[in-house]
């Protein structure tokens, strides 16, 4: 009797655990379990890259459309000079979360055999901030193939520290700069451009 007990136990054991490993009611949980954090991982990034993509398009829009304004005008003053950056940052929203840094420079290339490349004026925009960016007459560069005997340029700098989603506390209005997070806390995106005066051969500014 106690051989055939134990050989019975022994068999419903093994009925048990054969129907276990023939159970299949847990499969789609537990692979639903792997498969969630790589679908929100590639969610967050794809998310991520098309906001970044999108920023650094807006970024360089500021630089083109600062540039025209300033272009289109005669002469202008500081106060025309900051509304006109004011404007370009506005391009960024809804994105708010770091400011852009604007730089308009006005430059006269001399008339000279060997012509030097001066700044006229300059302003610049950083976050609220406005102020002399380059001092009148001091040295600058500009592209070889700009850089003509007796003509006037002005250039545009438009850079933004981009600052993702997931590196941004919402709440205290503060980057979060713990582990991988703080790497892409900021990327930086800028744009150069440079056009001539449209309605005039020069551009001063009376009060810069």
């Amino acid at each position: 009797m106690y051989r055939a007990g134990a050989h019975s136990g022994f068999s419903a054991i093994v009925a048990r655990a054969r129907r276990f490993g023939h159970d299949r009611r847990g499969v789609a949980a537990i692979e639903f379990a792997f498969i969630v954090p790589v679908l929100l991982v590639m969610y967050f990034i794809t998310m991520e890259a098309s906001q970044a993509i999108e920023t650094s398009k807006k970024v360089s829009r500021i630089g083109s459309m600062v540039a025209d304004l300033v272009t289109q005008q005669q002469t202008v003053v500081k106060a025309n000079l900051e509304a006109m950056m004011k404007i370009g940052s506005t391009t960024l929203l809804p994105y708010n979360r770091s400011t852009p840094k604007i730089i308009i420079t006005a430059i006269q290339i001399t008339d000279e055999t060997a012509p030097r490349v001066l700044v006229a004026w300059s302003r610049k925009l950083v976050g609220s901030t406005y102020s002399v960016d380059a001092a009148a007459g001091t040295t600058t560069t500009v592209p070889s193939t700009l850089n003509i005997r007796n003509t006037f340029l002005i250039r545009v700098e438009s850079d933004l520290a981009y600052t993702p989603v997931i590196a941004w506390d919402g709440q205290s209005n503060q980057q979060k700069a713990l582990g991988l997070l703080s790497t892409f806390s900021n990327i930086s995106m800028s744009e150069t451009y440079y056009l001539r005066p449209r309605r005039s051969t020069t551009i001063p500014c009376s009060d810069c």
